[in-house]
């Protein structure tokens, strides 16, 4: 059953189109990989899903139609994003940038214990608690970027290269720990990711975008096996 869909999707900044009719479909409890060269159009299918960019077309969130609806409204619907570059708010501390996350929930002892389940998934946030996010390493800012975004205790998460600038060892820990979220939480979750050998080990399904188009789909075990992907991203 498909969380998210969408139908000959266009976007594009002013006159200029990046997206060019996209149909694809997100499974419910599933992670859906999104690949593609820089300048594919990736960064901006997770904006359009967002309502951060102008759309054609039609996306339906949980059977709800939501192109053209504000960003606040999809985001209360279930729906966070985790840009690139991870946004979070420098001058205020580690679980002051959590409790953000959650600012429109109303239940406090559940946004207290889900705060606790973060530090759980995160044990670094945890001694970092009281520490201003801007003083925080690239991978605690990634995770603190992560962790904010599942207090918003969203039905879907939209991840813009969660490994970008982390070192080997820390990319191999988050994406472990975003498999045991996507299990324990069945939080479906759809990632644009450069490193597609990680990408298709953690996803079930993936699309690769060419020029604002998708060119192929299916199984992360499919993509992997063809030799077009291989070459062109996988190094072998």
């Amino acid at each position: 059953m498909a969380l998210l869909e969408a139908r000959a999707l266009h976007a594009g900044y002013g006159q200029t189109r990046v997206l060019h009719g996209m149909d694809f479909a997100l499974e419910k409890g599933a992670i859906t990989a999104l690949l593609g060269a820089n300048g594919a159009g990736k960064t901006t299918t997770l904006r359009a899903l967002c309502g951060l960019v102008k759309t054609r077309g039609e996306i339906r969130f949980a059977g709800e139609r939501i192109d053209g609806r504000k960003t606040e409204d999809i985001v209360r619907l279930g729906v966070a994003h985790v840009p690139d570059g991870r946004g979070t708010f420098a001058h205020l501390t580690t679980e002051e940038n959590l409790r953000l996350g959650a600012y429109i929930r109303k239940d406090r002892a559940s946004i207290d214990a889900d705060l606790q389940r973060m530090y759980g998934y995160f044990p670094r946030l945890a001694e970092r608690r009281r520490q201003q996010a801007g003083t925080l390493s690239g991978g605690e800012q990634q995770m603190l970027a992560i962790s904010r975004a599942l207090m918003l205790a969203p039905k879907l998460m939209l991840l813009d290269e969660p490994s970008f600038g982390l070192a080997p060892l820390l990319v191999v820990e988050l994406f472990d720990i975003l498999r045991r979220i996507n299990q324990r939480e069945q939080v479906t979750m759809f990632i644009v990711e450069q490193n597609a050998a990680m990408a298709l080990e953690l996803a079930n399904s993936a699309y690769l975008l060419e020029t604002g188009r998708v060119v192929l789909s299916g199984s992360s075990d499919v993509l992997k096996r063809d030799d077009a992907v291989r070459r062109a991203y996988l190094g072998y």
